[in-house]
């Protein structure tokens, strides 16, 4: 989605946005006036991201944050075309080009105007500044992620889905990830080595890779990106989903065990269990 908006959007300036629904700006405190009022005339500088988060930064030193929630799409439309049915924010520019639309289902997503702040070398939306690079992020540091994973006292993949600590590695890809680096989920981090945790995060940056080329894991029609179209990662996943099927590297059937409200998959042979847990 990110580069798909730094495709068609960055380098034009916003000649006016209507706000259709007042919660998808919720986040925005000044209310959808200010919102709309301060965007007309701004002019997109580029299309970023870090962990789950998404921002237009724009020519002021302030940005539009997005965070999708469970359903949210940022679609490149052309002017003209029929509204979506859960329409929320519509951003149109001043060459009459593809207009872009904030939808979002269930409206748990939203928009904001944030300031940016120096952190770490880059401009960051304020309201993120706390979160850790994430592994796609070419100034990401492995030495310093596996110390911050090791330093904590939870399983590892807790640890692993801590935006604070490693970002963007949500609950699929960290299922992906500790199958590919043969670790069970529940492994405490104080007991990584090294190696592991380098392993780890290697397959995080691997898996989110061969994602991002297939344009991402689609299991249903709201996740798509700037032109409608699914991904289809999902038929490369090995493990997430694939309960009581063969693992495809030694034909153990997989498990599926509760975690934190969903679930995690893993090879009981490939990856099993830590012998003793944390006291």
């Amino acid at each position: 989605m990110r580069a798909g908006l730094q495709a068609h959007v960055a380098g034009r300036v916003i000649a006016r946005v209507e706000v259709l629904h007042p919660r998808a700006i919720r986040r925005h405190a000044l209310g959808p006036e200010d919102f709309t009022g301060r965007l007309a005339g701004a002019r997109i500088e580029a299309a970023r991201r870090r962990g789950k988060y998404l921002w237009l930064e724009l020519s002021d030193k302030e940005a539009i944050l997005a965070h999708l929630g469970m359903s949210g799409q940022m679609l490149v439309q052309p002017e003209g075309a029929p509204d979506e049915k859960h329409l929320r924010v519509r951003v149109q520019f001043d060459d009459d080009g593809p207009e872009l639309r904030f939808v979002d289902q269930r409206t748990f997503g939203g928009l904001a105007l944030a300031d940016l702040v120096a952190t770490d070398g880059e401009l960051l939306p304020t309201p993120i500044a706390h979160i850790a690079r994430d592994p796609m992020d070419p100034a990401f540091d492995p030495k310093q992620a596996v110390r911050a994973l090791r330093s904590r006292r939870t399983e590892v993949k807790r640890a692993l889905l801590d935006q604070t600590l490693v970002s963007g590695v949500g609950n699929i890809y960290a299922d992906e990830a500790l199958w590919r680096a043969k670790l069970h989920w529940s492994r405490p981090t104080e007991k990584l080595t090294n190696a592991q945790g380098t392993a780890l995060l290697e397959a995080a940056t691997e898996v989110m890779g061969e994602a991002l080329q297939a344009g991402g894991t689609s299991f249903d029609a709201l996740y798509v990106n700037v032109n409608g179209q699914s991904g289809y990662f999902d038929r490369s996943l090995n493990v997430y989903g694939q309960a009581d099927r063969p693992c495809t590297r030694c034909g153990t059937p997989i498990r599926r065990e509760p975690f934190m409200n969903r679930s995690s998959y893993y090879c009981p042979k490939c990856q099993p269990r830590p012998r003793t847990n944390r006291k």
